[in-house]
Order: structure tokens, then C-alpha cells, then sequence
């Protein structure tokens, strides 16, 4: 695959008239679709079935097609570079470096719903409830928040010492909140009354993402790392947490995030992880074996990651936007960029 084209020569493509991403052109290069956002991709999640929503540098949250690459609203207010972003079935939430949370309503273009202010530092983590009434947020404040989504009232603070949050994410149909750290660990909330529930054992570096398996019996964390040191993702095991199931070594830089893979028809369960070495992975989650690796010339350190389905995943990257990356097997590559938007 060929350099990726610098964002001044993006230009928006003939997409087909059912909407899909589809095959790459015949030359073999990715379609190029006008950038969601001007500047670093901070964040991307999916909407089911084929929207998806990403924050960046730019301040803004977009929601765009991932199919076609069409923009389709923007939400601006942040004062700041949007850090991450989430969503239930009709709000997007936006954390941002201006120390606050913003909700909006996929249907409005008025300006945000309910405001989220409290963190003193910049709004690092960002997890919705499963139904969608509550939020927790994380900060490099040491603190974790919970809230409520209609009110906009702070059910809850906590604070531990050198607690510098990473990410959060829910356990689906679970009270529980995952959390991962500066201080290079993962802990379990317990969002009822804001305490924690578990702590994972230390790594030897910063864990700088999580992810929750939807059955909701494993997490994923990953960690910083240079030269070939560190930068692994680690498997655990949320029924027995005594210590990691799997590791995932082969980034050189610091993996930046990880997600599983929704398991699609005959295939084994897998994860996919995304790095500051410009890479994107795709592992087998029980054996660790490696089972694809594409790096996204041009891209810069690649911030986060979103899985559309069994074969489709959203890299969000600092230099050129967000990829569309297509999983299969067969004579086809087992990871490869159709579309960038």
C-alpha cells in the first residue's frame, strides 16, 4: 500500500451509491473522503450500525458516515482539544483539556445539553452507563467522577493519590467501571458508591488504555513503551483477578489502545491494537499469536480505536485523520485500509 496522501491533498471521492466503503479502488489505494476534522483525530467510537462519532484537536466532535466518509454534524463549544469521546444511543459525550464534559443530542445542532464541570486538569476518561443514566469521568486530577446525565448533578468524587486516569470504560450490564493509570495500574470501580472494587497488579509501565469484552467477563489494558520495551497489551480475566490471562508483545513505541473484536461466524476471538509506531494489529486473543500488522505510513502516532464489526475497524491518527480499516483472510490481506476521511 502506498503512502497515504498529506490531509492538503485530500479530496472527497465518488463513493458508491449504496453508501459501503467496499473494495479499494483497483490501483489498490484507499479512497480519500474530505477529513472529518483539521488536524489530530484525538478519539473515535462507533454508533451501530454505521455511524461513528471522533473528537480533535480542533475542538469539535464530529459524526460522520464511516461507510462513506460523509460528514454529516458538528458539535462545537470546548474550549480546548477534545481528549475523548463516547455515546449511547441518541448523546455523544466530549471531554475535553478545558476541564470539562459536554453531552449532546445526535439530533440537535443548538449547542450542547449539559455541561459537566469539576475536574481541575484536563478530563482524560469518559464511560457511559449501560442505561445511559449515569456518566463517570477521569482526570490527571487524581479524581474520578460520577454523574448524573439528565440533571448534570455529581453523584460522586473520589480521589487516590498519583491516580493520574488514563481511560475508563463500562462493564456491559455491570455496575463496574474499568480504569487504567499513570501510575501503571488498572483498577475496577464499583460505580454504586464510587470505590474501588479490584486492583490489578502493577505493570513496569503506564497503562494508557482499557477495553471490556461485551460478554463482560475479560478486559484489556495496554501500556507505554519505547524501543521495543513495554508497549504490550495484557489480558485480564474479570471472574478471576488474581493476575493476567495474556500479553500481546510487538509494538515498539507505546500502544495507545486496544479493543476486542466482535467475533464473527466461524472466527476465533480477537483483539486489535493500535500504537505510536503508526500500527495497527489484530491478535488472537487466546494464543497471542500476531495475525496481522499494517502500518499507516504518514499517519503519525495513532490515538484510538473503534470496532465497527467483525471486519471493520476506525484508527484515529494525529497526521491523517481517521482510517477505515478492513479485517479478512483468505487471498485478500488479513488487515488493510480501505477508506480515510
Amino acid at each position: 500500500m502506498g503512502k497515504l496522501q498529506s490531509k492538503i491533498n485530500f479530496h472527497t471521492a465518488k463513493y458508491r451509491a449504496d453508501g459501503s466503503v467496499g473494495q479499494a479502488g483497483p490501483s489498490g489505494a484507499s479512497q480519500q473522503h474530505s477529513p472529518a476534522h483539521t488536524g489530530s483525530v484525538t478519539s473515535v467510537a462507533v454508533l451501530k450500525p454505521d455511524l461513528c462519532v471522533s473528537g480533535g484537536r480542533d475542538k469539535s466532535v464530529a459524526v460522520s458516515s464511516w461507510r462513506s466518509g460523509a460528514a454529516l454534524r458538528r458539535f462545537t463549544g470546548h474550549q480546548r482539544e477534545v481528549t475523548k469521546v463516547t455515546l449511547d444511543s441518541s448523546r455523544v459525550f466530549s471531554a475535553s483539556r478545558d476541564k470539562t464534559v459536554m453531552m449532546w443530542e445526535l439530533h440537535r445542532t443548538s449547542g450542547p445539553s449539559q455541561h459537566f464541570p469539576g475536574h481541575d486538569l484536563v478530563v482524560t476518561g469518559l464511560a457511559v452507563s449501560p442505561d445511559a443514566s449515569k456518566l463517570c469521568t477521569g482526570s490527571r486530577d487524581n479524581t474520578v467522577c460520577k454523574w448524573d446525565t439528565e440533571t448534570g448533578e455529581c453523584l460522586g468524587r473520589a480521589a487516590i493519590s498519583r491516580n493520574l486516569v488514563t481511560h475508563l470504560c463500562w462493564v456491559p450490564g455491570e455496575p463496574y467501571v474499568i480504569q487504567t493509570s499513570e501510575d501503571k495500574t488498572t483498577r475496577v470501580w464499583d460505580s454504586r458508591e464510587l470505590q474501588v472494587a479490584h486492583t490489578f497488579p502493577a505493570k513496569q509501565h503506564i497503562q494508557t488504555c482499557c477495553d471490556v469484552s461485551q460478554d463482560g467477563r475479560y478486559c484489556l489494558s495496554c501500556s507505554s513503551g519505547s524501543a521495543g520495551h513495554g508497549a504490550e497489551a495484557t489480558l485480564w480475566d474479570l471472574r478471576q483477578t488474581r493476575g493476567r490471562v495474556c500479553e500481546y508483545k510487538g509494538h515498539f513505541q507505546t500502544t495507545t489502545s486496544c479493543v476486542f473484536l466482535p467475533r464473527g461466524p466461524a472466527l476465533a476471538p480477537s483483539i486489535a491494537t493500535s500504537s505510536s509506531d503508526s500500527t495497527v494489529k489484530v491478535w488472537d486473543q487466546n494464543t497471542a499469536a500476531c495475525l496481522a500488522t499494517l502500518c499507516l505510513e504518514g499517519s503519525g502516532p495513532l490515538a484510538s480505536l473503534a470496532a465497527c464489526d467483525s471486519s471493520t475497524l476506525l484508527c484515529a491518527s494525529a497526521n491523517s485523520g481517521i482510517h477505515v480499516l478492513r479485517v479478512g483472510g483468505g487471498p485478500e490481506p488479513a488487515l488493510r485500509e480501505v477508506a480515510v476521511f
